[in-house]
């Protein structure tokens, strides 16, 4: 068996890794790792802006169909919703995507005039009580969702 002389290099097929190698594996880990937690969304964040969203195109929908029609449309909260009323099917009641969606607000006019006074809704979440968000108009522009109530100008 041959022996090393100083100065010489070591035989390949050791078995050890080198430091490129184990570079490579911890990046490819970090990448999916970031990867995995962007992916991964706070569900109560999430679910509040999908119901302030639906909320606002259901809110503009019954106020196009009150103006075509020219009915007078009342949105209201309900135990665990909330409902137009004067729209045909009559008091049909629709619940928030998310079961912990529950909304701050009076009864919101929405027709038969194309101006209505300005109207703000707050969305909050029971998992979140501290997150609110608005859906919001200044009575001739369409509803949109703000983090606050103020009607901002564009």
């Amino acid at each position: 068996m041959p022996t090393l002389a100083a100065g010489s290099k070591r035989p390949r097929g050791d078995g050890g890794f080198t430091l490129l190698e184990l570079l490579v594996v911890v990046a490819l880990i970090a990448i999916a790792t970031a990867g995995a937690s962007l992916a991964l969304r706070d569900s109560a964040d999430g679910a509040l802006d999908r119901d302030a969203q639906r909320l606002a195109a259901l809110l503009e929908t019954a106020r196009a169909q009150a103006r075509a029609s020219e009915l007078t449309v009342v949105w209201r909260t309900q135990a665990a919703g909330f409902v137009f009323e004067g729209l045909p099917p009559p008091g049909l009641p629709r619940q928030w995507l998310a079961p912990t969606t529950f909304a701050h607000a009076t009864p919101v006019l929405l027709g038969p005039e194309p101006l209505i006074p300005p109207q703000a809704i707050a969305l909050s979440s029971t998992t979140r009580p501290d997150r609110r968000l608005w859906v919001v108009t200044d009575g001739l522009r369409p509803f949109t969702v703000q983090n606050s109530p103020t009607m901002e100008t564009r």
